[in-house]
């Protein structure tokens, strides 16, 4: 009985499905679909109060059935409840992120300080060069940026976890960097180029190789015995002096190289020394186009004495036109020749013009301004070719409408001087020999006397520092320090010259100060001002002066080989 009270009850719903649907022009045919429509149907009718015809036809069939039968509950769809699940989780999710968030980004909120620590610096290291490995040929747009300087971990050490910035670089217009004071912890303080905390690089370039080596070896000497001294005292204001020499054998060719070298592969902080003015015709451009200390270059040419000045270029020494005006008005007033009684004999290059100038400017200067004729004699740099100059010399006493030549100022170097005298003396027994200084009075002195006594005595080398065989107490000076730093090594007045040129850059930079940059010390030069070396003449610059002497000594060498003072006044 019950189970046809089942089987009725279901064909009823079917019956009455059927006639709901009949009504409904779009609901599916399936068993659900009809249970589902009345079951709505149902619940809608209720809540408006009245009964659907399907329910009062329900109604009456269980009245004629007897007893009620049990209640078949239709569930809901399990879709809600997985929507109802998904959307816990996803907002569980949100939450927990939320919350993360919250506690990194906002510690402050939880009263906890901003980790700040090696954690914190390895995490950021990680997570942005993990993929550096695979990137390594990606372009330099792709990759990551790098810090601007090394995180410090809380007890003031850098993570190793997170590379220091390189140093900055140089402007490429080789402006100079200028010294700053210590920026905070996480900041690399610019640097000097050349300058340390224990050490300032100076450099030279200078002839070690070739013919007129020994005026670079020399000059190196004189400017390292000075170092030296400095540094065995302390240094200047707590940092050691050196120098940093490359070779130009002498060569305007070699010279680019040379200064490219010094400037940017051993960063020097300045020039001092450079030998010859053939070289500094390359080098001092250079130098002047990247803001560099050009200082107590071993040449006497006009080019490194502009008027005004400048800025960076300060010279020592007596310029050229100083040392043949010396020795024109030497021969012309105390040896009683005529102006035309006087040749030259220089080197066919810038600095041979710059002495020949020199002479000319100075005969000039005699004739009240009138122009005559100087017999000039060539020969080529870095050889000892000098035949065409003898020719040339014998060519000319031959002719009897002018006076014979009486003396030869020499601006050459000391290996094509001693030749050119060898292959005169002979024919000219009176004839007065002078040189300027760059020759190498030392190196010339020894190249005659291997050619015999004859040769070097009387010959006159025009200098720009005193006597070697004098006792001033520079010269005592120069003499203790060469001795300690390089034994054996001979007095020269080369290797004098350059310690001359050492002691006033130190004095300049003990001046200056600890603080030292380029800008600053060019002040500092500017207004130095009656320095007292020993030279019996006082060293001074100005903004308009950048030659500390003007003094010229003259010299002779004796039968001995010895230079002897003599007074060209």
């Amino acid at each position: 009985m019950q189970a046809d009270c089942h089987r009725l009850k279901a064909n009823m719903v079917d019956e009455l499905g059927g006639s709901m649907s009949e009504r409904q022009d779009n609901v599916l045919k399936t068993d659900y679909a009809r249970s589902s429509e009345f079951y709505r149907h149902g619940r809608a009718s209720a809540a408006e109060g009245g009964e659907s015809s399907a329910k009062g036809d329900l109604s009456r069939l269980r009245q004629s059935l007897g007893p009620e039968p049990e209640v078949v509950h239709i569930p809901q769809p399990t879709r809600r409840l997985g929507w109802f699940v998904s959307g816990f989780i996803i907002a569980s999710v949100l939450g927990v992120v939320v919350g993360v968030l919250v506690i990194v980004g906002f510690p402050s909120l939880l009263g906890k300080a901003p980790a700040s620590g090696p954690n914190t610096a390895e995490s950021t290291s990680k997570s942005d060069n993990s993929k550096l490995p695979q990137e390594a040929n990606a372009p330099a747009a792709a990759l990551p940026i790098a810090p601007t300087g090394p995180r410090v971990t809380q007890s003031g050490s850098p993570s190793p976890s997170v590379p220091a910035a390189p140093a900055a670089a140089q402007p490429a217009n080789g402006a100079p960097a200028h010294l700053a004071t210590a920026g905070g912890s996480n900041e690399p303080a610019p640097t000097v180029r050349g300058v340390t905390d224990s050490e300032i690089r100076f450099g030279i370039s200078a002839p070690f190789s070739g013919p007129a080596k020994e005026l670079g070896q020399n000059m190196k000497l004189g400017i390292e015995a000075a170092f030296n001294a400095a540094n065995a005292n302390g240094g200047v204001n707590g940092r050691q002096l050196r120098l940093v020499a490359a070779d130009d054998g002498y060569e305007p060719a070699r010279t680019a190289g040379t200064m490219k070298q010094l400037f940017e592969k051993d960063q020097v902080f300045g020039l001092i020394g450079n030998v010859g003015t053939p070289t500094a015709v390359v080098a001092l451009p250079y130098a002047l186009d990247r803001k560099m200390l050009f200082f107590g270059a071993f040449t006497g040419a006009g080019l490194l004495r502009s008027d005004p000045p400048d800025r960076y270029v300060f010279n020592y020494r007596a310029s050229y036109a100083e040392e043949t005006a010396a020795v024109v008005n030497y021969l012309v007033k105390v040896k009683r020749l005529f102006p035309e009684q006087i040749a030259v004999f220089a080197q066919q290059d810038a600095y041979g013009d710059a002495g020949f100038a020199g002479v000319d400017k100075a005969i000039r200067s005699l004739r009240g301004g009138n122009d005559s004729p100087i017999l000039r004699l060539n020969y080529q740099r870095n050889t000892v070719d000098v035949d065409d100059a003898v020719a040339q010399l014998q060519q000319f006493q031959q002719q009897k409408n002018h006076l014979p030549i009486k003396a030869v100022i020499m601006v050459p170097a000391y290996r094509a001087a001693a030749k050119f005298i060898e292959k005169t003396r002979d024919q000219y027994p009176d004839m007065i020999y002078t040189s300027v200084s760059f020759v190498g009075s030392t190196a010339l002195a020894n190249e005659l006397m291997l050619l015999g006594k004859k040769y070097a005595t009387g010959v006159i080398v025009t200098q720009v520092v005193p006597a070697l065989e004098g006792h001033s107490s520079l010269v005592l000076d120069y003499k203790s320090a060469l001795a300690k730093s390089f034994p054996g090594e001979a007095p020269d007045y080369v290797s004098l010259e350059g310690y001359v040129d050492a002691t006033v850059l130190i004095a300049a930079l003990k001046q200056n100060g600890a603080q030292l940059d380029t800008e600053k010390l060019v002040t500092t030069f500017e207004n130095l001002h009656d320095l007292d070396i020993g030279l019996g003449a006082p060293v001074t610059f100005s903004r308009s002066e950048h030659q500390g002497v003007h003094k010229v000594w003259g010299t002779q060498i004796d039968a001995d080989g010895r230079y002897q003072p003599i007074d060209l006044q």
